[in-house]
């Protein structure tokens, strides 16, 4: 069960670059940090509510 969530893990860390990478050559880099912001402040908000 482990074994599956190391493939996980690493599948996900290399999307997360794969999309980095796709951000800078499309020019699109500002977006993305600014969606990535918006996410973990919407994370951290609906955590806070149902904690």
């Amino acid at each position: 069960m482990s074994s599956i969530n190391k493939i996980r893990k690493a599948l996900y860390g290399t999307a997360k670059i794969l999309g980095d990478v796709n951000a800078v050559q499309k020019g699109t880099v500002g977006k993305r940090i600014a969606r990535k912001a918006a996410g973990k402040a919407t994370g951290k908000m609906l955590n806070k509510l149902f904690k």
